[in-house]
């Protein structure tokens, strides 16, 4: 249930980023905010052993949000885009959680 409720945070903030992020002066706060959820998505929401799907996902998603190809859409593309920006930010948080129990884990033995 709480990952649900990170799952929907984060895609509710990175609308709200996405399109109307430029005509907030938040101080990048939701982006933090963003990073934050992504984090804890991580630790709370994918086993760290077995994150393979997870990851290949995260590098779609990642490489589609750097070409911008969603940009390419006439009248909405550049919004479709905006939003896909901080929800790779989110995707990218997570791996970094990922990271740090496969450490952990093997430190443990």
């Amino acid at each position: 249930m709480a990952t649900r409720v990170i799952v929907g945070l984060i895609a509710l903030l990175a609308i709200i980023q996405g399109l109307a992020g430029g005509m907030m002066n938040d101080g990048g706060a939701i982006m933090i905010l963003i990073v934050l959820l992504g984090i804890v998505y991580g630790f709370m929401g994918v086993d760290a052993e077995d994150a393979t799907d997870y990851l290949v996902v995260t590098i779609a998603v990642g490489a589609a949000a750097g070409a911008d190809v969603l940009s390419g859409i006439p009248v909405i593309g550049m919004s479709l885009d905006g939003i896909l920006d901080p929800a790779s930010s989110a995707l990218y948080a997570s791996v970094f959680s990922i990271l740090i129990m496969r450490t952990l884990n093997r430190l443990k033995g």
